[in-house]
């Protein structure tokens, strides 16, 4: 399936926010890519900044245009604010919770822990990204993998409590979806409104 390869960075210096994680080079550069990017540029439309708030959820969550309509979609027949349940919905995401939990350094990397077949569900192996997770539901690093130098290396002094829906046994390597998270506690920078207000049009 189609997904964005590219360079990260020139994605970021576009949204001028370390959208796949820390970020070097945004530091000295946090101006658009390109000849004119550190130059002023004309007011985007506002068509333009509904579109830039979608893009940057789609690349932060690393989520594809279709399966990113079928989530607002969903959102959309669920009880509750369009735009906050859709961040819910990402946020539940089997590759975006290996990521909160610290057992991968970012999304992308979450996601190839759990293609490679690294983490289980309850006691299952579900290599599925987009995977659901719902509340009660335990997350785990198999047994077999536990050993595996990249997810020692993220776990090394991660801070667990940064994510108060989630909780982590060290012992184990198994962190549990406590509750779904409200907005509030949702650190991502995305104006969710605007995408609304881009899908009713």
């Amino acid at each position: 399936m189609a997904r964005y390869t590219g360079p990260k960075t020139k994605i970021a210096r576009k949204f001028g926010e370390p959208i796949f994680g820390e970020d070097k080079v945004l530091a000295k550069k946090n101006f658009p890519p390109g000849q004119h990017g550190a130059n002023k540029r004309r007011k985007t439309s506002e068509y333009g900044v509904q579109l830039r708030e979608k893009q940057k959820a789609k690349y932060t969550y690393g989520v594809l245009e279709k399966q990113f309509h079928n989530l607002f979609d969903k959102a959309s027949r669920t009880k509750g604010i369009t735009g906050e349940v859709l961040l819910q919905l990402l946020e539940g995401r089997l590759d975006n919770i290996v990521y909160r939990l610290g057992i991968a350094p970012t999304r992308a990397a979450a996601r190839q822990l759990v293609l490679h077949r690294h983490i289980t569900v309850n006691g299952q192996v579900v290599n599925v990204a987009s995977y659901a997770v719902k509340p009660g539901d335990v997350i785990a690093v198999r047994e077999k993998s536990k050993s595996l130098e990249v997810i020692a290396d993220a776990l090394a002094g991660f801070n667990h409590s940064k994510y108060p829906w989630l909780e982590w046994d060290e012992s184990a390597k198994a962190g549990k979806l406590l509750h779904v998270p409200a907005r509030e506690d949702i650190p991502e920078n995305i104006k969710e409104q605007l995408i609304v207000e881009l899908y009713s049009k």
